[in-house]
């Protein structure tokens, strides 16, 4: 349905965290079809869909990936979890029976009486949706996961070094979080940054190569081609081409390393984000605190193909690829707006404005993602603890302009997740259920310490074809306004 639906604030009339969050739990029954609230002991920098690991007939299971970033009284962990998933509209009866739900204000159930949620549900629960599987004593904070589309055994880390770290999870020991406990030791390390890298982190999904951004300025990529087939070998602690990967404790775990395949040099400050072409591991792009868009080709050299010297009014945090149209790119920054460009539209100076605007936030854009299942339909997340959901097909045009390049500013947004209280450090739609979405916020600036991590799916009523929703709630419609009729008829 083309109206924004939200659980929070009104521009025009902002509230407290506090009053948006009550009044976004209000609203659940008719924003979402599943909804698992998880509480984190620790806070936690980056959350990532796995691989699908199970499909039933009402439910699938999922593996995730989550860190935890303590205050040194234990180790620093990777954790790989498992999710269940409930089926989207499992039970026909049982969907609309939650609008029904809402309206006479009731109680929330979930399908095949999975859990009854009261609407007042405990923000301190941590969900049985969500179990712990292994744990990985990570060598420092965890920044970044990203897991390798082609072989979804192996992830890469980033941490506060100039390291990227590469792990294969199945054949890591499951480990405890004790105080001195040693760190685990990973499968393979790539060297190549001068300078710490702590966020700016990508995978191919057509070759096994890496990219990594970092405070040297540089763009570094591998390919780890030569190493998947043992990097689940036991690592030489005598082997030569190795390295220290527990910061500056002599008793360190070594780990064979990797140097870098193409170090890119063309930003003037720090790396925040790369991401690579969905259609090919030689194109790429990345952003920085320089405030620039490049777009690099390793076929042509290790200058960029193309730079916006000023892709937004303030540093750059994040860059994502469209998945389904190779042209165009998304853009968040510091100037709480989302951006998307054209790559055909970028001149041979580097000279490029954007297509869209994108005005919903007010705080930084921390992170952006395409949706998996819709080309024109993408997710943000920021300081202010919201995750906006927008359509650029929604975008309506300049009235009067007979300019197709006009920048359009008309807004876009269809959705707004509000369930975060602090800031939303990260979010992932997952592909094998493209509109169930993990998001997680660091509540270390309202709680102290700790962090929320949120599995969801909003409603389809929500973004189906209007023509659609309206046929059917108008056939459930005297239920919905409490009939006694049976809706299997």
């Amino acid at each position: 349905m083309n109206s924004k639906k939200e659980g929070g604030s009104a521009a025009s009339n902002p509230l407290s965290v506090e009053d948006r969050y009550s009044q976004w739990k209000s609203h659940i029954p008719v924003l979402y079809d599943w909804l698992a609230n998880h509480n984190l002991v620790w806070p936690t920098q980056s959350c990532r869909w796995g691989s699908l690991l199970e499909e039933q007939t009402y439910k699938t299971r999922h593996r995730l990936y989550i860190s935890e970033q303590t205050d040194g009284t234990v180790p620093n962990t990777l954790v790989i979890a498992t999710v269940e998933l409930v089926k989207p509209r499992v039970a026909a009866a049982e969907h609309i029976a939650q609008v029904r739900t809402y309206f006479h204000s009731f109680l929330y159930h979930s399908y095949y009486d999975f859990v009854v949620v009261v609407f007042q549900f405990n923000e301190e629960a941590r969900s049985p949706f969500v179990k712990k599987h292994k744990t990985i004593l990570h060598p420092g904070e965890v920044n970044r996961i990203r897991e390798l589309p082609t072989d979804t055994n192996i992830v890469a880390t980033h941490t506060d070094s100039p390291n990227v770290m590469i792990w294969s999870v199945e054949s890591q020991p499951n480990r405890t979080a004790v105080l001195g406990s040693p760190a685990s030791t990973p499968d393979l390390v790539l060297t190549g940054h001068k300078d710490n890298a702590e966020f700016a982190l990508a995978m191919c999904s057509t070759e096994p190569f890496v990219l990594s951004g970092g405070r040297d300025k540089y763009v570094v990529l591998w390919s780890i081609q030569d190493h998947i087939a043992t990097l689940a070998a036991e690592v030489d602690p005598d082997d030569k081409q190795s390295t220290n990967v527990g910061g500056s404790s002599e008793k360190a775990a070594k780990s064979p390393t990797v140097g870098p395949r193409g170090i890119y040099r063309g930003h003037k400050d720090t790396v925040e984000d790369v991401q690579f072409c969905p259609s090919s591991a030689q194109e790429f792009c990345s952003v920085g605190d320089d405030s620039c868009l490049i777009l690099w080709d390793a076929r042509v050299g290790y200058t960029p193909a193309f730079k916006v010297e000023k892709a937004h009014d303030g540093d750059l945090h994040c860059v994502d690829w469209n998945t389904h149209d190779i042209n165009f790119i998304l853009t968040g920054s510091a100037d709480n707006t989302v951006r998307m460009f054209d790559r055909r539209k970028l001149n041979s100076r580097g000279v490029g404005s954007p297509v869209y605007k994108f005005e919903g936030h007010e705080a930084p854009v921390l992170c952006v993602q395409w949706c998996p299942n819709k080309s024109s339909v993408f997710g943000s997340g920021a300081e202010d603890g919201i995750i906006n959901i927008w359509d650029y097909d929604k975008v309506g045009k300049i009235p009067g302009s007979t300019d197709p390049t006009v920048l359009a500013t008309s807004p876009g947004l269809f959705f707004r997740h509000a369930g975060h209280r602090d800031k939303v450090v990260d979010f992932h739609w997952n592909a094998s259920d493209p509109w169930a979405i993990v998001s997680v916020s660091d509540d270390c600036a309202s709680t102290g310490g700790g962090g929320t991590l949120q599995i969801w799916r909003m409603l389809d009523l929500i973004y189906r074809p209007e023509d659609e929703v309206l046929a059917e709630l108008d056939k459930y419609k005297s239920y919905i306004l409490g009939s006694d009729s049976d809706i299997s008829n």
